[in-house]
């Protein structure tokens, strides 16, 4: 399978199993994005491709070009991507809960060329990109601004750029290659053990977000090179979710962590045995809850790691037996891939002894797999790399039989419900506030949702409404950032503990910030958090 391209994986599809059905619409997805329910085979959804490709071809896209794409988790998502890859263009999927700052930075920084996108959101894109194209999905794209190069037959070439959450900084943009898609393809077909593929047979359902690594590389990937039906979800919706799962006829979901843990807290029915659901690939899955989950749902839940960074140049999944379940253990370290867990002077840990993940191909490229670069951020780039490793930040630890337990991350970020927060993000938008002086944020934990940011804010003056003011304060940032990144929580603080250099002390804050969680005055605005795209 040594495709030069992600479109060409998608012909050979096409090729192989015309008549199988490549992507089914189920009802509920049907109704959530206004479009046809229903079953799209293979090879009409080439057909289809072929016409999106010409019209990008007529009109002068190509190699050297990025498109962005905000189009949810709806069926013609597949059809812009594959054709652009057709022509050599690369792909910039954008999270639809972005808002105005946001948007901004993405678009400028990626110097996107045309943006494909619902009507809800098209005026945010001009807004954000004035001057910028943006067209709707069913729209014959206009002329390009300058003729695009030829496609070529480079695996290397840039496929896709994709958005990190960020975890000091602004989102960092990792340019991913064909070989990047294409491997996670191939490593989804060879992981066997419990999670054996039969090629022509799987269905898999899955509520992810299309523009995350998951869902657009693992899982449309791991399908389309092995014939297999994707059953796109808009999202996850816990009290429809086994009905979801039987109509699709699912034999492979995909899910995270936190989403087994939901589906517990409601009543046990017989929908949740009514399956055909081989496993479940569930990164992180909560360690207290994971053996009951399984016993209760008659699914394994495959625990894994990567980074958009690593690809599957270097993933650990924990499909093969003993999966040591309910301890965090993710695996461990197959031949195609090396490893090493140091401490922070750079020295090898002794087993079960924590320390920073360091990751390479094994063999004569120790990046293949691997994302190309951080775009526009060769000094970040080069530090990610540092001694011929890539520092993944997490920390992990390895038993003498070399099974592999997740423990924290090493960089200050917050996750939420599978999504990385960066603290200094929010922290600038909520300084913008007239009446904030001074903010730090942290993380908290949460027992749905792994983490919730809690927003410690010193004001100019004392607040006569405190509740009235929080409330205002997290307006202001729901306004500007996606929902998820809002405060969950306000504490009113007279001062930040800060260092000898006045930056904000990161470890007394988060003793602070626990303290402040359960503290009278704390205003709980959790309830705001709500999506709106």
């Amino acid at each position: 399978m040594d495709y030069s391209s992600v479109h060409a994986a998608f012909r050979a599809a096409a090729a192989a199993w015309p008549k199988q059905p490549f992507l089914d619409i189920l009802p509920e997805t049907a109704a959530a994005y206004g479009v046809s329910e229903g079953v799209l085979t293979y090879e009409d959804a080439a057909a289809m491709v072929d016409v999106f490709a010409e019209g990008y071809r007529e009109a002068g896209y190509g190699r050297g070009h990025r498109v962005a794409l905000l189009l949810e988790n709806r069926p013609v998502f597949f059809l812009h991507w594959f054709a652009l890859n057709a022509c050599g263009a690369s792909v910039v999927p954008v999270n639809p809960d972005l808002r105005a700052a946001e948007l901004e930075y993405l678009l400028a920084h990626s110097e996107a060329v045309l943006a494909v996108a619902i009507e809800s959101r098209q005026g945010d894109l001009r807004r954000a990109a004035p001057g910028l194209p943006v067209i709707g999905p069913e729209v014959v794209p206009p002329a390009a601004p300058f003729a695009g190069g030829a496609p070529g037959d480079d695996p290397a070439a840039e496929a896709a750029l994709l958005y990190t959450s960020g975890t000091t900084g602004l989102p960092k943009g990792c340019v991913v290659s064909q070989t990047w898609f294409l491997e996670c393809g191939r490593w989804y077909g060879r992981m066997g053990g419990r999670c054996a593929l039969v090629p022509g047979a799987e269905r898999m359902l899955t509520p992810l977000p299309f523009f995350h690594m998951n869902a657009m590389a693992c899982s449309t990937m791991g399908m389309v090179m092995a014939g297999g039906c994707l059953v796109p979800l808009d999202r996850f919706h816990p009290s429809t979710w086994w009905d979801s799962v039987a109509r699709a006829r699912a034999t492979i979901v995909h899910c995270l962590g936190v989403m087994p843990a939901i589906l517990m807290k409601l009543p046990v029915s017989a929908a949740e045995r009514a399956h055909q659901v081989k496993f479940a690939f569930c990164p992180g899955p909560d360690r207290r809850l994971h053996a009951e989950a399984e016993a209760r749902f008659g699914i394994p839940l495959i625990d894994a790691w990567a980074m958009t960074e690593t690809g599957a140049g270097a993933v650990i999944s924990a499909q093969h037996e003993p999966r040591r379940i309910g301890q965090s253990c993710f695996g461990r370290v197959e031949p195609f891939m090396q490893a090493r867990i140091v401490r922070d002077d750079g020295a090898e840990v002794a087993p079960d002894e924590p320390g920073e993940l360091l990751v390479r191909r094994a063999g004569a490229d120790p990046r293949f797999g691997f994302f190309t670069e951080y775009l526009k951020d060769p000094a970040a780039t080069a530090a990610a790399w540092e001694g011929g490793w890539f520092h993944t930040g997490d920390i992990v630890s390895r038993n003498a039989a070399g099974d592999m337990v997740f423990i924290d991350r090493k960089k200050n970020v917050i996750r939420r419900s599978g999504e990385n927060i960066a603290a200094v993000e929010v922290e600038g938008v909520l300084l913008q506030h007239d009446l904030v002086q001074a903010v730090a944020v942290a993380a908290v934990p949460d027992a749905l949702r792994g983490d919730e940011v809690l927003a410690c804010v010193v004001l100019h003056a004392k607040a006569s409404d405190p509740a009235a003011v929080a409330a205002d304060i997290v307006a202001w940032c729901l306004s500007r950032l996606a929902y998820y990144k809002a405060p969950g929580y306000v504490a009113f603080v007279d001062a930040l503990p800060l260092t000898a250099t006045t930056k904000v002390s990161r470890g007394a804050l988060k003793d602070l910030a626990l303290a402040l969680q359960v503290a009278p005055a704390t205003i709980d605005t959790r309830a705001m958090k709500k999506r709106t795209a």
